[in-house]
């Protein structure tokens, strides 16, 4: 399966309706891509930075054009002794898709929850992009935080990969 028809679809469907939802209609083409983030937050306080470790997934939802993003991750203290590791689930649903020259963008309003229950910071914004080159066309995910979530995560991308299958 060749994830790339899955944001090709999406892309259609931002700019041409009629054309995307007779695409979508007779293809078998996959309607989602998953993928692992580690990554490193900057230093955030004196505690030093935050490990990120978790999956990630993004959902095309039929001929509307949004995409569902579901993203779990695990959070632990890298450099203290008190490690402090905890989970968050975010949930963006029906997230604006943009096409960027070398991938997609895709930006909206996310639910945002610590150790299961909703975090203070939920609602805030977030921007997950999906890009690549020739070579891998979807290869890189990064996911940024935006708003109150910022003094959480920062406000850098957080790294990932995507799996191609």
């Amino acid at each position: 399966m060749d994830i790339r028809i899955l944001f090709m679809v999406a892309m259609l469907v931002t700019t041409m309706p009629g054309l995307a939802s007779r695409a979508a209609a007779q293809s078998a083409a996959p309607t989602k891509v998953e993928g692992l983030f580690h990554d490193y937050t900057a230093e955030l306080d004196a505690s030093g930075p935050w490990q990120l470790v978790g999956d990630f997934s993004a959902t095309l939802k039929g001929a509307s054009g949004k995409v569902d993003v579901v993203a779990s991750l695990s959070m632990v203290r890298s450099d203290s002794a008190t490690r402090s590791a905890h989970t968050h689930h975010v949930g963006l649903i029906d997230g604006e898709v943009t096409r960027l020259a070398n991938g997609y963008r895709i930006t909206g309003t996310a639910t945002i929850t610590s150790n299961g229950a909703v975090a203070p910071f939920s609602g805030s914004p977030v921007v997950v992009e999906l890009t690549g080159n020739a070579a891998v066309p979807l290869a890189k995910v990064t996911l940024t935080f935006q708003g109150g979530a910022v003094a959480h995560f920062g406000d850098q991308p957080i790294d990932g990969v995507v799996r191609v299958r």
